[in-house]
Parts: structure tokens; C-alpha cells; sequence
């Protein structure tokens, strides 16, 4: 499993060159969940944890305020959450979600996006089954052992704890995000290198590659859709 991760972040640090569209997505993620309950994290967990996300990838706090202040001031831009899934060349599998104000723009460009990269749009099912929802959150400075340990003491048990490069990330249930995250603040460590929800595919393919290139910029193709907040895929990377 945290094989899966380390592709997933190897992917992210070499797409995230483009900051200011990563915190553009990060300032409609944060309107969406300010609005959807009190504009304060304390009481509101899904605005919670987009921003404890938000804190992983260095969203400035210039940004996260006017998201916020946005929400506050009653704007009545709506968005809908939207799941798509689809196939990519040579059995690989995507999951794509977004949040947008026009599902019909949305699926078009998504539909698009796959058609003209080898892909191709799945109904809903097609792909998520291949997939588990879980929480992933990393850590520096402690080993696995130690992790493993501190969990115990909370009473928490997860599904995995992997020294990966010079981090120790923890899978575990989606349920028990805050959970993990609390024995950690409990044992004085506030800052995380991953704090996310994401989907983990069951098993990693590998692409040849001319595949690879191909499922490359289907991904490209998508990310770069102003709706599309996150990809999740099956495909193993590599180094």
C-alpha cells in the first residue's frame, strides 16, 4: 500500500510546479465547505479537513481567508460534487472528482478529456469497486515502531504504518482520520507531510511505455480541468 502513496505524491510534486492553479482549487474546496455549515472549522469538520489539506500543500493564508470571507458574505454561487469514472489505456482505471456550477460543462470536458487520450467515460461503479476510501497521514521524525506505538496507546488500530522516504504514513479508515490525527497532536506533533481522504487502488498496474506517456496526459488532460478537483488512478508510476 505505501508504494501506491509514494507514486501518488511523486505525481503531485512534479504537477504542483503550477501553484496558482492548485490554490485556485483549493479556494472553490474551501468556499464549498464554508458554505455548507458554519464558516468556522470547529464546528464545521468538512471545512476542517480541507484545511488541515490546504496546510500540506502551503495554501497561503491570504488565500483560505477570502475563501472563508467569500462564504461569509453570502454568495450564492452554488456547486455540486460530481464522481466520475472511467478507463485509461490498457486497463488502467480513473476516478475523477469535482466540484462545478455547470454539470453539463463538466461532464462534456471530462468526457472529453478521456476521449481524446485513449480514455473512456464509465458509468458510475465501473471503477470505484477496484478502489478503498482511506485515510493517509504522514508524519516526520517518528519511525513506525514509535507510530505504532502511540496509536496503541490511543487505542486506535489502522490499517497500515510505512516508513516511506523520510516520512511514516499511516492508513487507516476514513472515520479515522481525526482520530489518528489527535494522537498526534496528543503526543505534540502539529504538522503533517499528508493529511488527506483520498482513493487507494486495490492493486497498482504498470504500463508500458507508450502507455504510460499516453495515460500521462489523460491525467494532464484532466487535472487541467478547471472543475476537477482531485484524479485518483491504479496505474504505479514509478520512481
Amino acid at each position: 500500500m505505501g508504494r501506491k502513496w509514494n507514486n501518488i505524491k511523486e505525481k503531485k510534486a512534479s504537477k504542483d510546479a503550477n501553484t496558482s492553479r492548485i490554490y485556485s482549487k483549493f479556494a472553490l474546496e474551501i468556499y464549498v465547505a464554508a458554505r455548507q455549515g458554519e464558516p468556522d472549522p470547529e464546528s464545521n469538520q468538512a471545512l476542517k479537513f480541507v484545511l488541515e489539506r490546504a496546510k500540506t500543500y502551503n495554501v497561503p493564508r491570504m488565500i483560505i481567508d477570502r475563501a472563508i470571507e467569500k462564504a461569509k458574505g453570502g454568495s450564492d454561487e452554488n456547486y455540486d460534487e460530481l464522481r466520475y469514472e472511467g478507463f485509461g489505456p490498457n486497463g488502467s482505471m480513473l476516478i475523477v472528482d469535482a466540484l462545478t456550477n455547470n454539470v453539463n460543462r463538466t461532464a462534456s470536458n471530462v468526457r472529453a478529456a478521456f476521449g481524446k487520450n485513449g480514455g473512456n467515460m464509465g458509468v458510475s461503479g465501473s471503477v470505484s469497486y477496484m478502489f478503498d476510501a482511506t485515510a493517509v497521514i504522514g508524519v516526520e521524525g517518528k519511525t513506525a515502531d514509535e507510530v505504532l506505538e502511540l496509536l496503541m496507546e490511543a487505542d486506535i488500530d489502522v490499517r497500515d504504518i510505512l516508513e516511506e522516504d523520510e516520512a511514516t504514513i499511516v492508513y487507516a479508515e476514513p472515520d479515522q482520520f481525526y482520530a489518528v490525527q489527535e494522537a498526534f497532536k496528543n503526543a505534540g506533533i502539529t504538522e503533517f507531510t499528508v493529511a488527506e481522504l483520498t482513493m487507494l487502488a486495490q492493486n497498482d498496474i504498470t504500463l508500458p511505455e507508450d502507455a504510460q506517456a499516453q495515460f500521462e496526459k489523460l491525467i494532464d488532460a484532466l487535472e487541467d480541468l478547471e472543475d476537477v478537483q482531485r484524479v485518483y488512478h491504479n496505474v504505479d508510476l514509478g520512481e
